[in-house]
């Protein structure tokens, strides 16, 4: 058996469960598979991927980045997310700044925004 070629689910905490479905199939455009037997509201990604979002009225958000969705023209998807209401955020530190809401960090692009539970997302943009 290996773990690398199994299908993996990411599960995010969120503390409404029918307004953050709103928010990542209406605003983020993930198709929504429906809800799985434990309740839990999954979404489809590329692959043999998913998201499921875990409602729970006592969530906290992470501090750090809870997924990350490799798109292949960030700006062009910025740019599309912002039309549907989509606010990114801009961060101005010694390790991380952004310009047009996006970082280079190395080979790749970045940029960041949160769901409404303020849980931290992100897109990536390989370079290479």
């Amino acid at each position: 058996m290996s773990l690398s070629s199994s299908p993996l689910t990411t599960i995010i905490p969120v503390t409404d469960g029918e307004r953050s479905r709103q928010f990542y199939e209406d605003s983020l455009g993930l198709p929504f598979e429906g809800q799985a037997t434990d309740g839990n509201m999954v979404f489809t990604l590329a692959g043999s991927g998913s998201l499921a979002l875990l409602s729970d009225p006592e969530a906290k958000p992470s501090p750090h980045t809870t997924a990350s969705f490799e798109v292949h023209d960030i700006a062009a998807v910025i740019s599309e997310l912002n039309a549907k209401g989509v606010v990114f955020e801009d961060y101005d530190l010694p390790s991380l700044k952004t310009v047009d809401h996006v970082c280079v960090l190395g080979s790749e692009k970045a940029a960041w925004f949160k769901d409404p539970d303020g849980n931290i997302l992100c897109l990536h943009e390989n370079l290479t």
